[in-house]
């Protein structure tokens, strides 16, 4: 079993180390977040979890020859070079939806604490001044009150569910959502404009993108309701701060609650101290059953993907959103194999690959099976080097140009994908190959030639001239080296003319009784391959 070495340059809790020292095949390695110690550590290490405390870019992954996954403890990306990481086939992966709860509900204790004053009203009482600024320190109720909330993903909804019961109404922004896509009927979908316009309290949860840094600016401030009141756990980025403190100096906004900050550390912020803001420094996430979850989750993502056995919540891979590996698998393996015997065959560099698929279930995935055939066909010269991630970048350097086709000329399945190679010199070769039961791969076709054969194991596949004797003579080789022929399966173009043999065998062949068959004056060319 091979040795991967993990190297963890964050707090995980025990339960998540514990997990991952206790396998035979792993080797952790606990470094501070600091660049130096986890450059150090990525000379030798397999696999890299860390935190949104440290910067992941190209310099730092130029070090690290053998880094296969970088786990992101959490749903943020911020700091990853994915672009970097995929030319050199590194999986990138975070833990989406673990906090969500934990986060929505930091977001409700904010939205409650705003309404209530609780921290002025804490802070006067542990002053002695509870019974005078009692009746200065009014809140304001929850019921009838709109809530406007601006991203509606995992977070946004928890908080929709939390504050429903309040009485309150919900409004809801999200460009990337549809009015089919909202569950409880009772959140209604608008436009940023309308929702700033009628919401009394404001709650932003989206991604810090090109489309989202700075939107909270002064235009956006100045259109919101006046006196309502802003609240912000997603990303300091979002938020002009200058422009928040200039609305809350003014008035036109009754108060903000911000867990996040442009400044580093937040309380360099000039927002932190002003009587209307209530801040929290960025521990909307941390509770202790996030912080296990959490760990747990990316310990064993992590694992999986070192052992090919899953590839959850990897962002750079090309398979669909909500379709589990193991439904897949099965298909990327039959791709893979195509590519694999195709160059087996190949007798000069690939120009051009053209793909057909039959079927709904092959056509659902064309994407990712493109990317398995690539790696089938560049693994044989690059090994280990290739992977789902950087297989397309590698075929695009060398200029393998890939094609959607249609009409070729393949088997007669409904569920087939055909794949045409275009050689240097010209020549094509077509292979095709369809699933059983969506689950057992078979090859059965190569060029003109109709098979039916498994490519597992060790695999024979022999040009011959058709003749009597070609199967007896073969076979006499065989018993005569001691191999033992499992499956046989021979196709041909045309009665007396050129057949096409696929043999699985027990035992790869030695290079002596390979080189003496290919000495047969039937053979036209012999070629082996292992296919675990």
């Amino acid at each position: 079993m091979p040795l991967f070495e993990i190297a963890v340059a964050t707090d995980l809790t025990e339960e998540g180390l514990n997990l991952l020292r206790g396998e035979g095949d792993l080797r952790v390695a606990a470094v501070r977040p600091a660049r130096r110690e986890v450059s150090a550590a990525l000379t030798t290490a397999h696999a890299l979890i860390a935190r949104d405390d440290l910067s992941i870019d190209a310099a730092l992954l130029a070090d690290a020859p053998r880094l296969r996954v970088i786990g992101r403890v959490g749903a943020s990306l911020n700091g990853i070079d994915i672009d970097a990481a995929s030319a050199r086939g590194i999986m990138v992966m975070n833990t989406p939806g673990v906090s969500a709860v934990a986060a929505g509900e930091h977001t409700v204790a904010l939205i409650l604490g705003l309404a209530r004053r609780l921290v002025e009203m804490h802070t006067g009482m542990a002053a002695g001044r509870g019974e005078q600024e009692r009746a200065a320190l009014a809140g304001v109720g929850l019921q009838g009150k709109t809530l406007g909330i601006v991203g509606f993903g995992r977070v946004g909804r928890v908080v929709a569910a939390r504050c429903l019961p309040f009485g309150m109404h919900v409004l809801a922004c999200d460009p990337y959502i549809s009015e089919g896509q909202i569950e409880d009927r009772r959140v209604r979908l608008v436009g940023l404009r309308e929702l700033l316009n009628k919401s009394d309290f404001v709650t932003v949860h989206v991604p810090a993108t090109r489309e989202t840094r700075g939107m909270f600016d002064g235009r956006a401030l100045a259109s919101m309701k006046p006196g309502a009141r802003l609240i912000n756990t997603s990303y300091g980025a979002v938020l002009d701060e200058d422009a928040l403190i200039e609305a809350l100096s003014s008035g036109h906004l009754g108060g903000a609650a911000l867990d996040v900050f442009t400044a580093d550390p937040p309380s360099a912020s000039r927002l932190v101290g002003l009587p209307n803001v209530l801040h929290t420094p960025h521990v909307a996430e941390n509770t202790v059953e996030t912080a296990q979850d959490l760990s747990l989750q990316i310990a064993v993502q992590v694992i999986d993907a070192l052992r090919d056995e899953d590839y959850r919540n990897v962002v750079n891979l090309p398979f669909l959103p909500g379709v589990e590996f193991e439904t897949v698998r099965p298909y990327l393996r039959l791709a893979e194999r195509i590519g694999a015997i195709f160059d087996l065959l190949a007798r000069s560099p690939l120009r051009r690959i053209a793909v057909e698929v039959r079927g709904e279930d092959m056509e659902g995935l064309i994407k990712p099976l493109t990317v398995a055939l690539l790696k089938g066909v560049l693994a044989p010269a690059l090994g280990e080097s290739v992977n789902y991630i950087n297989a397309p970048l590698l075929a695009n350097d060398r200029g393998i140009v890939v094609a959607r086709a249609k009409d070729l000329k393949a088997a007669d399945y409904t569920s087939l994908m055909s794949c045409r190679f275009t050689l240097e010199t010209g020549e094509p070769i077509t292979i095709s190959g369809t699933l059983l039961d969506r689950r057992e791969a078979r090859i059965v076709q190569i060029n003109d030639y109709h098979l039916d054969f498994q490519p597992e194991g060790s695999l024979l596949i022999m040009g011959s001239i058709d003749h009597p004797g070609v199967i007896g003579r073969v076979g006499t080789l065989m018993a005569e080296s001691g191999i033992n022929i499992a499956t046989w399966q021979t196709g041909r173009a045309t009665p007396g003319g050129n057949t096409l043999t696929v043999l699985t065998l027990d035992e790869p062949l030695p290079e002596a009784v390979l080189a003496a068959l290919r000495a047969l004056e039937f053979v036209r060319h012999a070629h082996q391959i292992a296919l675990g």
